[in-house]
């Protein structure tokens, strides 16, 4: 089956999918980030850490040559996708894990890309230490003030955009109580966040970062509210972001442009920081075609928007995909296979790219 979808790959690419136009010639044999307008940054995460520890491989990044070969010549940003979290960079109180994040950094300067930092203020994904103690308030607070001079600090100058407050609305447009941080310190502490990341890197755009903010709803509308009260107070936000996990089980996202445009007409920046598209097994052409169509969706959103700058797949290959794991009976949301052949998807991406205005309109 596998070997069939992949020989369809090439007549895919131009004939299945839904209203795309002929190819641009100049496409040719570009990779994504030479297809891209200047303007635009084309980035994906770059897998280690997190689920991939588990899994029975070594950690990607620095043992999977191949990997960091497309990595460098089809990207333009990267992405550390569990490498700056942190129960991966700050597993212990007084003890930081900066080697692998330095080498994606290093890696990145090396072939001309920008790096986004993720994430500094997050629900998920910290230490026990953190989560378990038993931390007055001014303590709390002193942990959270250190660790951001101490990561974004140490990046300073090096990190183009950060995540600086990540998932801190649920469903309802509420602060999220799991947030250790807002439950024992108050709303307030996503303004303090920013001001000392902008401390730490006056240099960096900093940025609101969320998922199922692609349609118009009360989490988007939290984070409108929030943008405006934190801009009216002169705090150092500089961009809203659109996290894009989508499931081919919903709609393409449709109105993401709309939305996007909200916050740019606030003045900020926009992204698209996480984008995959997950399937329901097994994988078939037809599926491929739609997935195809919802990336291209994703895309035309944010190039409709003059202030969309970064735009961010959530890796490349679904050799290292984070999906599988988590949505078992689901997967194939990347854009390559785990060869790192292309689908329709990758071609979509490109093409979309190839065919854009070279500058803001």
């Amino acid at each position: 089956m596998r070997k069939a979808l992949r020989a369809a790959v090439a007549v895919l690419a131009t004939a299945a999918l839904v209203a795309t136009a002929a190819p641009p010639a100049s496409a040719g044999g570009k990779s994504l980030r030479d297809a891209a307008p200047r303007y635009l940054k084309i980035g994906t995460a770059v897998a280690g850490g997190g689920h991939h520890v588990d899994q029975p491989y070594p950690d990607p990044f620095p043992n999977d040559r191949k990997y960091r070969q497309v990595l460098a010549r089809e990207f333009s940003s990267a992405s550390p996708e569990n490498q700056m979290k942190w129960e991966f960079i700050h597993p212990e109180r007084h003890r930081y894990n900066f080697g692998p994040a330095d080498a994606i950094v290093a890696f990145a300067r090396r072939h001309g890309q920008v790096v986004r930092g993720h994430t500094l203020l997050w629900h998920s994904q910290n230490p026990a230490w953190l989560e378990e103690g038993t931390f007055t308030k001014a303590e709390l607070r002193r942990i959270l003030k250190e660790h951001i001079f101490t990561v974004v600090g140490r990046y300073r100058g090096k990190i183009q955009q950060w995540d600086v407050a990540n998932e801190i609305f649920n469903e309802n447009g509420e602060y999220r109580q799991e947030n250790i941080f807002i439950r024992e310190l108050g709303p307030g502490i996503v303004a303090d966040a920013f001001r000392w990341a902008h401390q730490a890197d006056p240099r960096a755009q900093l940025f609101l970062n969320d998922y199922g903010v692609e349609w118009p709803g009360v989490k988007v509308d939290a984070y409108h509210a929030l943008a405006s009260e934190l801009l009216a107070a002169r705090v150092p936000l500089h961009g809203f972001a659109s996290q894009a996990h989508l499931s081919m089980r919903y709609g393409a996202p449709d109105q993401l442009a709309a939305v996007l445009q909200r916050f740019d007409d606030l003045g900020l920046h926009t992204a698209i920081t996480e984008l995959d598209v997950r399937m329901d097994l097994p994988v078939t052409d037809e599926k491929l075609a739609t997935q195809a169509v919802y990336y291209r969706t994703a895309l035309d959103a944010c190039l409709a928007v003059d202030g969309c700058n970064s735009f961010t797949i959530w890796g490349f290959t679904d050799k290292y995909s984070w999906v599988p794991v988590f949505f078992p009976a689901e997967g194939a949301a990347t854009v390559m296979w785990d060869d790192f052949s292309r689908k329709p998807a990758y071609h979509t991406l490109r093409d979309t790219l190839a065919a854009a205005p070279r500058r803001h309109h």
